[in-house]
């Protein structure tokens, strides 16, 4: 009996280590950048740090996106909502903000926001790994806050997200600098200019503005061919 607890126990933690390995070993079919884990909804306190304004200046990072009232835009990988709510205050009563997420814990924290806020123009979204699960060409803009990098599934999740874009629309990544060894955040939770030129590329996107306004991070803004 013993013996086969011991063989049960061993069993398991060969499979946790494969895949622990395996998630590890994660890579972008294009451009093999190691693709990073994602923030569990117990890191949603930091995404609402009081020092993130100071830190990363997100209030010209949302005058940078150049939104108008009536729009239709998308917060993906939305987390807490830091940004949900601050596009839904740009795009006005007559927009409409798409909040995705694959965690319903982040989507809750959006919920109690947009019923406290009185923001019913924020529609919160379960996405998938490889779906962000929106309706065929309504967006005007589809923003991105240092998430593109931790995509489990980026070519599939990009191209079903590219369909949801209007023909004139804007896909927005905001990522920390990897160029900038200076740039506070560990590698994998960066991206240059080129690996999102070589990946989106290959999505059928290209760069239309590179905005580098912000302490940390590009925002660059792409076009779909």
């Amino acid at each position: 009996m013993r013996s086969a607890l011991r063989l049960s126990a061993l069993s398991l933690i060969v499979v946790v280590g494969l895949q622990a390995v395996l998630l590890a070993q994660r890579k972008h079919p294009v451009s093999g950048r190691v693709i990073a884990p994602v923030m569990g909804v117990a890191g949603a306190g930091w995404l609402e740090r009081p020092e993130r304004e100071d830190e990363e200046q997100t209030s010209r990072a949302v005058a940078a996106l150049k939104l108008r009232s009536g729009m239709v835009v998308a917060d993906i990988g939305a987390g807490s909502g830091y940004y949900t709510v601050r596009m839904a205050r740009a795009v006005g009563a007559e927009g409409r903000v798409y909040a995705t997420d694959i965690q319903q814990g982040m989507l809750d924290i959006i919920t109690r926001r947009l019923t406290r806020d009185r923001l019913p123009q924020i529609i919160p979204v379960l996405s998938g790994e490889d779906d962000p699960k929106l309706p065929p060409a309504v967006l005007d803009l589809a923003l991105m806050v240092d998430v593109y990098h931790e995509l489990a599934e980026p070519q599939a999740f990009i191209r079903r997200l590219k369909a949801s874009l209007k023909p004139d629309g804007r896909l927005v990544l905001v990522e920390f600098r990897k160029e900038d060894p200076s740039v506070p955040i560990r590698p994998e939770h960066k991206m240059s200019v080129a690996q999102v030129r070589q990946e989106l590329g290959a999505d059928g996107f290209d760069i239309a503005e590179v905005i580098d306004v912000l302490p940390w991070q590009h925002i660059i803004v792409l076009k779909a061919r």
